[in-house]
């Protein structure tokens, strides 16, 4: 192992106990004081049918980056988390991703994700996992517990999406949608006269949710400050949960409709005018498809993003909703092809009380299916092309432009240099047209 390998790994070990020790230490703060001066200025964002959709768990954050920048990824969805978020970023990921999340909830709750995406060329696909479960504990009037088993709303989802138009200058406009399905299982409980387990009561109470996500996204240079392939500046627009949910066995056995879903149509911008900062800001807005008169309190969220170095970036985010806030810290750690992300969130959202829960993700980052060679290809073609330009050879001039658009047909630099070229072409023939005419008078 060489001495720079290892002065590496020691940085990356320091780094992580660093991470650890601010999210503990944010753990224990008290930020309890902001409680009532935000909800004093932000009281109008509240309103009057909260609690009245059913598989609240969509609402929960997968964790992750996603949640270390106040949930605002609409407009940026650079990771696994795209598919929560908006499903159409999957055909602009860099590179084939697998990821594992953690997150601690309130009250014993927690949730565990399984996420995959992949891309090919401009198709997108993705897959997602994940069971949000809390601990279901019944006692008798003696306190004999006579039931112990788990309350819990899994889902499973498959994404789908395309870049339309896409560009060297406008990286194009990202389409994309997902099919999900969700089960709420609650478990068998006791008869109050008899002590006895009813058999199938949980499954009269259980519940199957039905519903899509679409989205869209653009992305391209805006007051770019720094050298970059990549653009600088993303826009998001996506509706999340369009369904229906169908509860309990009814005495002819079929399921009936039960409370809407919690249908949100949110837009996102994601904004980066220097290399290390990186700002994203959201706006959500829940819908009642049942009855669109009643609709819920909209949020606003934002987050910020310093990468200081290669491997380590810090995040935080704000999120506004009801009046109270969200408030998230945290840190990706890279190594090598595994991205590691540890958060720690203060929420008053989700309770009456000061909620304190952190989160964890793994992710491992795989091929580009061979995107990144070929793009190495284009280049040297389109670095010869100007060789033999500058030489005055625009015939080898075109010819390797050419050999670069048959790798990659929306490559504008090889097609304006082509222009260009040809345009000279025209241009000394006429000069010659031209020599020619005046010897010949």
């Amino acid at each position: 192992m060489s001495l720079f390998s290892i002065k590496k790994m020691h940085k990356n070990i320091i780094f992580i106990f660093l991470s650890l020790f601010t999210t503990a230490a944010l753990w224990s703060l008290d930020l309890t004081d902001m409680q009532d001066s935000l909800s004093d200025k932000f009281g109008f964002s509240i309103g009057n049918n909260e609690g009245t959709t059913n598989f609240r768990s969509l609402l929960i954050p997968t964790g992750g980056r996603a949640e270390s920048l106040g949930s605002a990824f609409t407009g940026l969805a650079d990771d696994t988390s795209y598919i929560d978020y908006n499903p159409a970023a999957s055909a602009i990921l860099d590179k084939t991703e697998i990821a594992l999340y953690h997150n601690s909830w309130i009250a014993d709750s927690a949730m565990e994700s399984l996420i995959a995406t992949t891309r090919f060329n401009h198709l997108g696909l993705g897959a997602k996992i994940n069971c949000f479960y809390v601990p279901f504990s019944e006692y008798d009037l003696y306190g004999q517990r006579v039931a112990n088993s788990y309350y819990s709303e899994s889902s499973a989802v498959l994404n789908i999406s395309y870049n339309l138009f896409p560009g060297y200058y406008f990286k194009g406009l990202a389409v994309g949608m997902n099919a999900k399905v969700a089960w709420r299982s609650v478990p068998d409980y006791t008869d109050n006269d008899t002590g006895e387990i009813i058999a199938n009561s949980g499954l009269a109470q259980s519940s199957l949710g039905i519903m899509s996500d679409i989205g869209m996204m653009m992305q391209f240079n805006f007051l770019k400050l720094y050298n970059s392939r990549d653009t600088n500046l993303k826009i998001g627009i996506s509706a999340l949960n369009l369904g229906a949910a169908f509860t309990g066995w009814k005495s002819e056995s079929i399921f009936k409709i039960d409370d809407p879903l919690p249908t949100v149509i949110q837009a996102g911008i994601s904004y980066k005018a220097i290399q290390p900062l990186l700002f994203t800001i959201e706006f959500k807005q829940p819908i009642n498809l049942f009855n669109i008169t009643e609709y819920q309190a909209f949020s606003v969220s934002t987050g910020v993003e310093f990468n200081f170095m290669e491997y380590v970036s810090i995040l935080g985010g704000f999120l506004i909703k009801g009046g109270n806030p969200r408030i998230s810290f945290g840190s990706d750690i890279n190594f090598n092809k595994i991205k590691l992300n540890i958060n720690y969130t203060f929420d008053l959202t989700s309770s009456a009380n000061p909620v304190n829960h952190i989160s964890i993700s793994a992710k491992m980052k795989l091929s580009d299916r061979g995107r990144g060679l070929r793009q190495k290809q284009v280049d040297s073609f389109y670095q010869e092309g100007l060789n033999y330009y500058a030489q005055g050879n625009y015939e080898k001039a075109i010819e390797q432009w050419n050999l670069a658009l048959n790798l990659d047909k929306n490559f504008d630099p090889a097609i304006e240099g082509i222009f260009s070229a040809k345009m000279q072409i025209l241009m000394f023939q006429k000069l010659q047209d031209i020599q020619h005419f005046d010897t010949n008078n």
